[in-house]
């Protein structure tokens, strides 16, 4: 049976991403999934500035790699539970570039590991954590808004995790935080919408980093793998791909999305 004929541009046909010197901020961007989040933007061309709050060299490190992609990026400490840090950080890079057209909100306060009931959690730990992993967010958003608002577009893409609808036993404050941020960003869907700025969600399951390979028995990661449909971990790469498509222009009307990248567990 013969094939239908194929036009020879068919070939050739790519999806542009409309990022080239766009200007994106990666918060947590010096390891792990931010770390591949700040490579593929400035893969794409985009300008690209990483925050980190311990490990400059690391940061710096990433900056040189996206540089010799033929782009320029920019490393700023950033701390979320320090608002003039935060405020600092969007400050260095609306001088440097003059504008920002996407943020990545990647940065995360980790839970520490409690085996304590859920009524002996103090108090002071759970507004650490809530802080951190909520308002610094806000707060970020807030500090970044204007630079879009010049534009008349912008995408904001908050790193969340599947826990914050499956649960975790002793992470109460981590898990609250993040489905807080499910309802600010659904309330920023429909605030910013109209002026051309999408906020998203993206909800990374088991994602096998660096750190995860050495902190996790590999025993309990097989163990977790089993049970994922498509029988495989996530990698940062897979996370680092829908998040630098929700921030581009070949995004043309996604908003308000909470995208789980779990392999369907």
């Amino acid at each position: 049976m013969m094939l239908p004929h194929k036009n020879q541009n068919e070939e050739r046909i790519s999806m542009e991403l409309g990022l080239r010197e766009k200007v994106v901020v990666v918060t947590g961007g010096s390891s792990g999934i931010g770390e591949a989040i700040a490579k593929k933007f400035g893969a794409e061309g985009a300008r690209v500035a990483l925050t980190y709050a311990n490990g400059s060299q690391a940061a710096e490190r990433i900056v040189r790699e996206i540089e010799g992609y033929g782009t320029e990026a920019l490393a700023v400490r950033y701390d979320l539970n320090d608002d003039r840090s935060m405020e600092e950080a969007v400050n260095a890079v609306g001088e440097r570039w003059g504008n920002i057209h996407v943020l990545v909100n990647n940065a995360v306060h980790w839970p520490k590991r409690r085996q304590l009931s859920f009524e002996d959690v103090p108090a002071e730990g759970w507004r650490r954590e809530i802080r951190a992993n909520l308002e610094g967010y806000y707060l970020t958003i807030q500090r970044v808004l204007p630079f879009m608002r010049k534009s008349n577009w912008g995408r904001i893409v908050n790193i969340s995790s599947e826990l914050a609808v499956d649960g975790m036993a002793g992470g109460g404050a981590y898990t609250a935080a993040k489905a807080g941020l499910h309802g600010l960003t659904a309330t920023l869907s429909k605030e910013l919408g109209p002026d051309g700025i999408f906020t998203n969600v993206v909800m990374p399951g088991w994602t096998m980093t660096e750190k995860a390979w050495k902190t996790f028995p590999h025993e309990m990661i097989e163990q977790e793998r089993l049970k994922v449909p498509t029988r495989k971990h996530s990698v940062p790469a897979d996370i680092a791909n829908l998040v630098v498509f929700l921030g581009s222009e070949a995004n043309g009307n996604i908003n308000g999305e909470f995208i789980r990248v779990t392999g369907g567990k």
